[in-house]
């Protein structure tokens, strides 16, 4: 996961050891073991599109996964190889845009999971499709962004419940994620918001402003056509 996709509601960046050994979607929620959105890894091909400093990549190898992991950072992708290094499994680790999979077969890869990588990516469509090229039919994408509702405001502000951006500047909406997700042949079998607790981590940088608005929307959709 992106370091820059956590400050909307922590008020630090986490580093690995503060995220457990879950596959996690965002800060202060449930992870896989509870949503069980991407099921069991053992021998599949999992693309991770944003991996940041590799958690997730590490654990979905650790699950028997071959993991094939892209970040646009170079920095993130050394610490992501660092990071596999440690923990002794391999990962296959790309530096570039997330969108340029041309490297990848079509119809080749399993799972697709974006914890928040398409933070700041412009063309969201584009790489939505590009990645319904590579994976199987029916096999699922995964993708967790900061909830919108947690946009309009500011964790760190003295007044944090105060609205100080619009809906709008959220990009993409829930809606609109909805309506490109469908209009490239993904079916939509999930949508969650799920609750943030303490019981969750990272526990540190926790902001009290995540008791009132979800901090995380996440939406698996499956590949349908060619």
């Amino acid at each position: 996961m992106p370091a820059t996709g956590w400050k909307p509601f922590t008020l630090h960046d986490p580093d690995a050891a503060e995220l457990g050994d879950d596959i996690v979607f965002g800060a202060a929620i449930p992870g896989e073991t509870e949503l069980r959105l991407i099921g069991d890894l053992e021998g599949r091909r999992v693309l991770e599109l944003g991996c940041g400093a590799g958690h997730n990549a590490v654990r979905m190898a650790q699950r028997g996964a071959r993991v094939i992991a892209v970040d646009p950072s170079a920095d993130q992708i050394a610490r992501a190889r660092d990071a596999a290094e440690a923990a002794g499994v391999k990962i296959e680790l790309h530096t570039g845009e997330l969108a340029d999979l041309a490297f990848l077969r079509a119809e080749g890869i399993d799972v697709a999971l974006s914890a928040y990588g398409f933070v700041g990516v412009d063309d969201v469509a584009r790489l939505i499709r590009q990645v319904h090229r590579v994976l199987r039919q029916e096999a699922p994408l995964v993708i967790s962004l900061p909830h919108p509702a947690l946009r309009l405001i500011h964790p760190a502000a003295a007044q944090p419940l105060h609205i100080r951006r619009s809906w709008f500047e959220a990009s993409p909406t829930v809606a609109e994620l909805f309506t490109m997700l469908s209009r490239n042949n993904y079916r939509v079998d999930v949508m969650a918001e799920p609750a943030a607790s303490l019981a969750y981590p990272p526990k540190s940088g926790w902001a009290d402003v995540l008791r009132y608005v979800p901090p995380t929307m996440i939406m698996r959709a499956r590949k349908q056509g060619l």
